[in-house]
């Protein structure tokens, strides 16, 4: 019976918000495109929720990510605080593994192909385009993420210094790349996909923070 009961945690939240905002599952299946009878056997515990349903669970429902894929049983947020502490190479390790281990496919994840996204974002944070979207994104996003690891404060300091332009102009092109690879959903890893979703953020930003500290000495 306990068992029960935790795998259809999901469901009995998903339940709640409906009649919170007075929605039925038909308008739901509208608002996601996820087919009624799949929402219905979520809800009843006859089927699991994918990441994919969560994340337009989430969108529609107002609700953040991290409390459907922990309802779902996804998310364990003591291993989740721990990767985020762990070595950024052991961090790349967790998501490869991830990825071998499961349905998911992925490109492979390697720590190229975030510093390619971050030089790319790297001249783009120098447009006007590009400022706008940093200023303009910032919080939006970590309201919609919460605290979900200990990189939130270093970001959170960069946004304040990029805000502040109280840099050499290098200095905060560097920092606008981790920015806008944490605001825009063209991650390397998909944010959805709990709990490693935001480790290449994470490692994003600990390359920036490395690769500000060795060009730009205090």
């Amino acid at each position: 019976m306990s068992e029960d009961r935790k795998n259809n945690c999901i469901g009995l939240l998903l339940k709640e918000l409906l009649k919170q905002r007075s929605f039925s599952m038909r308008k739901l299946s509208e608002l996601t495109k996820i087919d009624t009878a799949t929402i219905s056997r979520i809800i009843n515990g006859k089927r699991k929720a994918t990441p994919d349903h969560l994340h337009k669970f989430s969108e529609c429902l107002d609700v953040p990510v991290t409390t459907l894929f922990s309802a779902a049983g996804y998310l364990n947020k003591q291993k989740q605080e721990k990767a985020y502490s762990e070595d950024i190479y052991l961090s790349v390790e967790s998501a490869q593994h991830f990825f071998k281990s499961s349905n998911i496919s992925n490109n492979k994840f390697t720590i190229e192909s975030v510093e390619n996204h971050l030089e790319t974002y790297q001249q783009f944070s120098q447009t006007d385009e590009g400022k706008e979207t940093i200023l303009n994104g910032f919080e939006e996003k970590v309201k919609k993420l919460g605290s979900i690891g200990p990189f939130i404060s270093q970001v959170q300091e960069m946004f304040d210094q990029f805000r502040s332009m109280k840099a050499m102009p290098q200095q905060l092109a560097v920092i606008g790349s981790a920015l806008l690879y944490f605001i825009l959903p063209l991650d390397v890893i998909p944010d959805y996909l709990l709990p490693i979703g935001y480790l290449d953020d994470a490692i994003a930003v600990q390359l920036v923070l490395e690769d500000i500290t060795k060009k730009f000495p205090a």
